[in-house]
């Protein structure tokens, strides 16, 4: 018999690479949208697949969740409210995020599911003392002065999730993946999510370089991370670290430079000292938001998923060059054509 999986978030950029990939591996899936417009989107995102249906659901409304859930063996709880661009409050984030998350949770052991795997994110382990490595037993301090109302809904999320499981009995089990910066092809132009970083490098800007760094994952194979999580026996109860090579800014530029040629021409070579880019993100709210990553090389270690679940992470470069091949595709439907 055919197993269904719900996908929450079905119009964003991780939750539609992993539709489409449930829906290769023969998983019926139903996505969650907040709006019945939206389903073409979708639909045209998984390629026209067989086996794809939808709930309509919203994270700040109790509605609606029972019914999405029923009849499901698993749920991937990808979605959370939008706000990494530095402009979301806690009222407009934290609340969603965590409440959403319970909403879900509260559903999926109501229904009996077999695994609900969360979509989390390493700004939930995240480590102020300074070290240049991190991972999964790492929990970000949500006392951090410099923590971004994005990143701390991430964090309370998470830890609401996990006390949320830890009184619950019953068959259903959870496991939390935790992203680093999501990079690789985009499946439409309407849901980019992060890509817009090697977008805006295409495009020159910005026309200076900051000392920012990102450990980088590609989309393709944190939805594989996400399917492995969901059957695996020994992923229940288990945080995964999800990410791959470290990558400057500077680095991401010159990889575009060196694989695109012509197609490049704009992308910026030249760096900024920090000091100006900390007098900028007075005024600038996304660079607000990462100022105090400016100048660190923070990496997230995946050894954890690899040794359990066998995940294998693709090199950065060959991620940031996938993802500006497919924007460069885009471009013609971007302009309307």
């Amino acid at each position: 018999m055919t197993e269904t999986v719900l996908v929450t978030g079905g119009t964003g950029f991780v939750a539609g690479w992993c539709v489409a990939e449930l829906l290769d591996r023969g998983y019926a899936v139903r996505a969650t949208i907040r709006d019945r417009a939206r389903e073409d989107a979708v639909r045209e995102a998984a390629g026209g697949r067989e086996g794809l249906s939808f709930a309509v659901a919203d994270l700040t409304r109790h509605e609606d969740w029972d019914a999405a859930v029923a009849g499901c063996d698993y749920v991937l709880h990808v979605a959370s409210p939008l706000g990494g661009d530095g402009h979301g409050t806690d009222e407009t984030l934290v609340g969603p995020a965590r409440d959403g998350a319970l909403r879900v949770l509260h559903a999926a052991t109501r229904a009996g599911v077999k695994r609900v795997v969360m979509t989390s994110s390493t700004a939930a382990a995240t480590p102020s003392d300074g070290r240049a490595v991190s991972d999964e037993t790492v929990w970000t301090d949500p006392t951090d002065r410099a923590l971004t109302p994005y990143r701390r809904s991430k964090l309370l999320a998470e830890r609401a999730a996990w006390d949320y499981m830890a009184t619950r009995s019953g068959g259903t089990t959870l496991t939390t993946i935790l992203p680093v910066a999501v990079f690789g092809p985009v499946l439409s132009t309407g849901n980019a999510g992060s890509v817009d970083v090697v977008g805006r490098l295409l495009a020159g800007r910005p026309p200076l370089l900051p000392r920012f760094g990102f450990t980088v994952v590609d989309v393709r194979d944190l939805a594989d991370l996400h399917i492995r999580a969901m059957t695996a026996p020994e992923a229940a109860g288990e945080r995964l670290v999800a990410g791959g090579d470290f990558m400057w800014l500077a680095d991401i530029a010159r990889t575009l430079r060196e694989h695109l040629g012509d197609r490049a021409a704009k992308v910026p070579t030249r760096g900024v000292p920090d000091a100006a880019v900390r007098l900028l993100a007075r005024f600038v709210p996304e660079l607000r938001a990462l100022t105090p990553l400016l100048g660190r090389q923070l990496t997230f270690s995946s050894a954890k998923a690899q040794r359990l679940l066998g995940f294998s992470p693709r090199p950065a470069a060959a991620t940031i060059v996938d993802c500006a091949e497919s924007l460069e595709a885009a471009r013609p439907a971007l302009r309307g054509a």
